[in-house]
């Protein structure tokens, strides 16, 4: 039996990856505008890191984590996460010495063990970012900017941003106390999980998908009943600059997110007609994070989405992917004399930055057209050996459907012109 990939996991083959390439260049383009620089971490990490940062309380630390010690018997943990890292890194390489705040995105594979199901992968991809040294409530509303103006530019439809406060440490004491009186004598009704939770963290009971669960807590009291005078000037001005945005928002009292270290923000963006599953984004403030895993006391903010899950929704609404080389050209030669004028000519367009490609396998004219075809060649350049006699090409045109007589020489220059023309509108 042949061996097959891990059981969660994908191979992104030719056909597929050059949509992942489409997003990819968006995320670095809007993330350049919006100021923010790449940061790129190890896949694997202390295991400590994620138990202090993410939370000894969450599912991800309890029951997801790919962990295992090395040779060394140091437990380490593939990450399952990005923001933990990304404040490691910040202490470690002392960012917190640069002007602030620091503005950071990544993309990368991140691992947690789970039940897999349409659009959840063991392996999966996203694309985050974070602000660190921040908490002015502008940064929470530029961050959903950001994240809203990329759902625009690739035309998702149908998106409602959730947005709730979750308080400071202060404010989450009453709530914390408020809690536990309203759940005491329905504890034991709670699923196991949540009642682990009711001790350590019963704001997380909140995020808990068990049905039963869900229908204990329908009238609880939520964050926002306790907010201190802080946080609630705080998440009145992030509506604010969200109005101003022009950004539709909703507030969802029970949005609490399921890491632990989030503070006021919390945010979720959710599309329409994907399943239960409806959460596309998701991220919040986390002010006491840097200094929980031994950096100085710095504020934070970010998101994370995952790029399995925004592929699955241009797919379900039918949004088209521009190939990523709408100019490619092929060369049909045939014969030894043609193959050599054939390469030398694919040599200089690929030197002059023109995606080039000819046949390798020695087949005929009509084999050759089917591969240029297939692979989705704007034009061909057919050599053979009446082209040769008379010291022309013939150019075809594969989506104007017209063909042109060239003289050799000329051949390039012609390709240059005709890119060049099309790149302008013309």
């Amino acid at each position: 039996m042949a061996i097959q990939r891990p059981k969660g996991t994908q191979d992104i083959i030719p056909g597929t990856v050059e949509k992942w390439h489409y997003l990819e260049a968006h995320i670095r383009k809007i993330c350049s505008e919006f100021g923010y620089q790449e940061i790129r971490t190890p896949v694997f990490e202390s295991t400590e890191l994620f138990q202090r940062g993410v939370g000894d309380t969450t599912d991800i630390v309890n029951k997801e984590m790919y962990t295992f010690l090395d040779k060394g018997q140091r437990s380490i943990t593939l990450r399952p996460e990005m923001t933990a890292s990304v404040c490691r890194a910040y202490v470690e390489n002392k960012l917190f010495t640069q002007p602030q705040p620091v503005k950071l995105y990544y993309l990368g594979p991140m691992f947690r063990y789970e039940n897999t199901q349409a659009g959840r992968f063991r392996q999966f991809h996203q694309f985050g970012a974070e602000v660190l040294g921040g908490e002015d409530p502008l940064v929470d509303a530029e961050v959903i900017q950001l994240i809203w103006e990329f759902y625009r530019r690739i035309g998702l439809q149908g998106l409602e941003v959730h947005i709730n406060s979750v308080g400071c440490p202060v404010c989450r004491a009453e709530h914390r106390d408020r809690l536990h009186s309203y759940l005491q004598d329905r504890k034991a009704e709670l699923c196991q999980d949540c009642q682990s939770r009711y001790e350590r963290n019963p704001m997380r009971i909140l995020d808990c998908k068990n049905r039963e669960c869900q229908r204990i807590t329908a009238n609880v009291p939520t964050t926002l009943d306790t907010l201190c005078d802080s946080c609630r000037e705080h998440f009145a001005k992030v509506q604010q600059y969200l109005r101003i945005s022009g950004i539709q928002y909703r507030i969802n009292p029970k949005l609490v997110r399921g890491l632990d270290y989030y503070q006021k923000t919390a945010f979720e963006v959710m599309a329409e007609g994907i399943g239960a599953q409806s959460a596309i984004c998701g991220g919040g403030r986390y002010d006491g994070l840097v200094e929980e895993i031994g950096g100085p006391s710095t504020p934070g903010i970010g998101f994370a989405m995952g790029m399995e899950r925004i592929l699955a929704v241009l797919e379900k609404q039918r949004i088209d992917v521009d190939d990523e080389t709408d100019h490619k050209v092929v060369v049909a030669a045939l014969g030894d004399i043609a193959r050599e004028k054939g390469f030398k000519l694919i040599t200089e367009l690929r030197q002059n930055g023109i995606s080039a490609q000819m046949d390798l396998l020695g087949r005929g004219l009509k084999s050759q057209m089917k591969y240029a075809d297939r692979v989705h060649a704007r034009y061909v350049i057919i050599i053979g050996e009446e082209e040769l006699n008379k010291n022309i090409a013939i150019i075809r045109d594969m989506k104007l459907g017209d063909q042109t007589e060239i003289a050799m020489d000329s051949v390039k220059s012609y390709i240059f012109n005709q890119i060049n023309h099309s790149e302008a509108g013309i």
